[in-house]
């Protein structure tokens, strides 16, 4: 919904409509906002505490503000928030990012940061989401960040719907963004005519880093370039959705996991004729095997695919991708992660995120085990076995499993062979969407999460029944 409407010299006509930006969601479970004194939270915040306190009244709230000591004005500025949540009785933390900070890459290094500490937040509260202050303004530069990284190539890039209204973080907490087709101008004169002020970060106006940037260029190009960014989000995420529920029933339909570690599709999976489908299936359950955040690369995914549609299609055929091995044999296309790479002996501690296919979690306050794969430990046992499945298949996805153990007394932590197989629980994740999954691929992360034995992926909180959307 677009909740302002602008003329053609870019004036705002009517301000945010508070029913219009909250009523869709769920807030029977409290939120977190996240405000860091700058306009555009800054509303949120104030919006979302006179709804609450109109419709939703028994709702928690907690405002949040990530101190991230790039600058001697930081602490101030939280200052600042805490004294306004405290004239408006709204519940207030500061989070600090403590220790060294990147030479390079600092904005993504600073809003991963930013996106964990916040859900610290939310889980220490009890809290499942966190608000967040992304306007349209934020949006249209998003997407044209991301479509000049992909040299203008706007038609159908997989990152150009831009930010999702709601992305699940860490498994746990979503991150809603409510402000999506809101302008910042409505936003201040909102604050202007209530006499709110807010603080505005110098980072915003270094040309040395690529948002600022682009949103100069941006502001001169006047309401179409603001308006042409946001159609092609718009277009990008209809296209992204449609696509993801394609492939997620192609997953359904043509995939299982015979033994753990190890996928199997049919080979009819390649002779389906939805071939876009099939390339996106393609990439995700590469992304999977091989524990990979990012989808492998189109071009080479592609490559791949035809490959396995030539032919003598039933011929064996072996390749290597994202750190997942992609084997064809009679008997279906198998996929596992890669011997190569694989991780060292390390010390779990409490729980963690294993090669990115596995939450390691040691039984009955096991912390200090150490965790590595099967392959580097003869004690590990022997594969299991699965009708169809070649042993030798099983047996190099098995030893890519993790295992968990203890060192023994006296030997170095490092060393496998000072340590003896113990029990612990293992939770298989769908790399992909395990850290950041947009609302738009709900479907093809369902789809994958069941392939490979991971939880059931959270619904939305939306207002409407079942997390759908109203």
């Amino acid at each position: 919904m677009l909740n302002i409407a602008v003329s053609g010299q870019g004036h705002v006509s009517r301000e945010p409509d508070e029913d219009g930006l909250f009523s869709h969601i769920d807030f029977s479970g409290g939120a977190i906002v996240a405000v860091s004194g700058g306009s555009d939270s800054t509303a949120l915040l104030l919006l979302l505490k006179r709804y609450l306190d109109r419709a939703r009244p028994t709702a928690k709230l907690l405002a949040v503000t990530i101190d991230h000591r790039l600058r001697p004005e930081s602490a101030d500025e939280a200052g600042a928030v805490a004294q306004l949540c405290a004239s408006h009785s709204i519940r207030h933390r500061v989070l600090s990012w403590q220790g060294p900070k990147p030479g390079t890459g600092l904005p993504a290094a600073a809003r991963e940061a930013r996106y964990r500490l916040l859900a610290q937040a939310a889980r220490e509260d009890g809290a499942g989401m966190v608000l967040t202050g992304h306007t349209a303004d934020d949006q249209a530069e998003t997407v044209l960040m991301r479509s000049a990284r992909a040299n203008g190539a706007v038609g159908g890039g997989y990152g150009l719907a831009g930010m999702a209204p709601a992305t699940l973080y860490d498994g746990t907490v979503w991150i809603m963004r409510p402000l999506l087709a809101t302008r910042r101008a409505a936003l201040r004169a909102w604050l202007a005519g209530r006499g709110v002020g807010w603080s505005d970060d110098p980072t915003n106006e270094n040309s040395a880093f690529e948002r600022p940037r682009l949103r100069a260029a941006l502001a001169g190009s006047g309401d179409a370039g603001f308006a042409g960014a946001l159609a092609i989000a718009a277009r990008a995420a209809e296209t992204r959705t449609d696509l993801g529920r394609r492939a997620a029933a192609l997953i359904r339909m043509h995939a299982d996991r015979p033994v753990p570690g190890l996928m199997r599709l049919a080979l009819d999976f390649v002779a389906e004729p939805d071939r876009p489908a099939v390339l996106h299936a393609l990439r995700i359950l590469i992304a999977t095997a091989g524990g990979s955040r990012f989808l492998p690369d189109r071009a080479r995914t592609e490559a791949l695919l035809g490959r396995l549609e030539a032919v003598h299609s039933r011929h064996p055929l072996r390749a290597t991708l994202s750190h997942a091995v992609i084997d064809r044999r009679a008997a279906g296309l198998f996929l596992h992660r890669e011997r190569r790479d694989l991780p060292p002996a390390v010390t779990v501690a409490g729980g963690m995120i294993w090669d990115g296919r596995c939450l390691i979690t040691a039984c009955d306050g096991g912390d200090g085990f150490l965790i590595a794969a099967r392959a580097t430990v003869a004690s590990a046992g022997g594969a299991p076995v699965a009708d169809g499945v070649p042993s030798s298949l099983a047996g190099a996805a098995f030893a890519a499993e993790p295992a968990l153990f203890a060192a023994e007394s006296g030997r170095s932590e490092g060393s496998p062979g000072a340590m003896k197989a113990l029990p612990a629980m293992v939770f298989p994740v769908a790399a992909p969407f395990a850290q950041f999954l947009p609302c738009f691929d709900l479907a093809p992360a369902r789809a994958v999460a069941g392939l490979a034995g991971a939880g059931a992926v959270a619904a939305p909180p939306w207002a409407g029944a079942g997390g759908v959307r109203p």
